[in-house]
């Protein structure tokens, strides 16, 4: 009796990148930082929180054609790392909850609706799309069972999720932490950290001057004091109350 050898198939290779670019100008490639730096910054004590941008996901097992590289996402319940793509199949099957798109001039509407169609699929339950070019908007959507309805007004919209807030302010987009600080840009943090430090510097250098200022004080009462006991004291020496005079 001859026995058959199954040959095994060949395993599936996941690349690390689709070879599109990250950003089709430097507005979008800005928005993408600030809303995957900020979104990071707000969960960086969580450690099941994994927030990236850019990043190739695979949500089928054993397809590798079946992907989407979102501008920026969020995984709740995912431990946070460094690796080349998400794999849902190794991630307890978690497919990330919020997905971020910043709108650049080589996107196409069909090829935005195919994006949501996709991740409303594979299990997102928020999806926006950042319009940043002046005047700048916001689409958002929200899961319904196993579909992503349309947010009627961005203007003010909380993100379940993440809790933060969107405005719309004279055809500007601005985003704000659950603290209600604003999404800043790397160039604007940069800025600020450098603006309190050097009020914290400033601050440091009044008080340093200020407890010069005491010391001097401290030091004039005690010659005045040691000048007035030396007084006294050549009166003593006189025969002279110095209390009496």
């Amino acid at each position: 009796m001859s026995s058959i050898t199954k040959t095994p198939p060949p395993a599936v290779h996941y690349p690390d990148s689709d070879g599109q670019p990250m950003a089709d100008n430097t507005l979008q490639f800005e928005w993408i930082v600030t809303l995957q730096g900020n979104i990071d910054l707000m969960f960086r004590d969580q450690k099941d929180v994994f927030v990236a941008g850019d990043h190739l996901i695979y949500p089928v097992e054993g397809n590798a054609d079946v992907r989407q590289a979102p501008d920026v996402y969020v995984a709740f319940g995912r431990p946070k790392g460094h690796w080349g793509s998400y794999k849902v199949f190794e991630e307890d099957h978690v497919f990330p909850q919020v997905i971020f798109e910043v709108w650049s001039p080589g996107n196409r509407f069909t090829q935005m609706e195919d994006k949501r169609d996709f991740y409303a699929r594979y299990g997102a339950e928020e999806y926006y799309i950042v319009y940043p070019e002046f005047p700048a908007h916001l689409d958002g959507w929200l899961s319904k069972g196993e579909k992503l309805e349309r947010v009627e007004n961005m203007n003010g919209h909380f993100s379940p999720r993440l809790g933060i807030r969107f405005e719309l302010q004279r055809g500007n987009i601005a985003v704000y932490h659950p603290d209600g600080r604003r999404f800043l840009s790397y160039v604007d943090l940069g800025a600020l950290q450098h603006e309190t430090q050097t009020r914290a510097e400033t601050a440091e250098q009044h008080a340093e001057e200020e407890r010069q200022r005491a010391e001097q004080e401290r030091l004039r009462a005690e010659e005045a004091r040691q000048k007035a006991e030396r007084l006294a004291a050549r009166l003593r020496e006189l025969g002279i109350d110095p209390d009496a005079v």
